[in-house]
């Protein structure tokens, strides 16, 4: 199934409760169920180049994606790490990196929203919440998600995985 995320279909239901312009950054509900959440990290695992462990920018339990040749522009990391393009938490929410082109269509359909840390001119403005996917059709928007920030990342206009 391709998702096309210029213009992604909507996410069902209200935007889930998040700690808003607070820092760390979190989602307070709707959470992924746990084989949601392994099904994202699988994902994640199997990508090109992208070995995981503990977050350089985040709480150390949330599973760090990082890139053993990351080749993308300075917005495609979480700084001030190098090679961290993304994390996803316990939870099953993601904060990432997403192309510039990408953020208002997932914004405008639900899916994301704007780290509160992207406001500071030193910070890329492409850092965003991923909400966490809730079920399967949920988790196809997230897959498609995570693969064009590990493409900004690796500077790769390919689907390889």
């Amino acid at each position: 199934m391709t998702i096309d995320l210029t213009d992604p279909p909507p996410r069902s239901g209200p935007r889930p409760r998040t700690t808003g312009l607070e820092i760390p950054h979190g989602q307070l509900d709707q959470f992924s169920p746990p084989h949601i959440r392994a099904a994202l990290v699988a994902e994640a695992q199997a990508l090109a180049g992208v070995f995981t462990g503990p977050s350089q920018v985040s709480a150390p339990s949330s599973l760090a994606l990082r890139l053993h040749e990351p080749a993308g522009p300075w917005a495609a990391f979480l700084h001030p790490s190098r090679d961290e393009f993304g994390h996803i938490h316990r939870s099953g929410f993601l904060h990432l990196t997403v192309p510039v082109p990408l953020i208002e269509p997932l914004g405008q359909a639900g899916w994301i929203e704007p780290h509160p840390i992207s406001r500071r001119p030193e910070w890329p403005d492409t850092i965003v919440m991923l909400y966490a996917p809730r079920d399967e059709a949920e988790l196809a928007v997230a897959r498609a998600v995570l693969r064009a920030s590990w493409r900004q990342a690796t500077a790769s206009s390919t689907e390889t995985e």
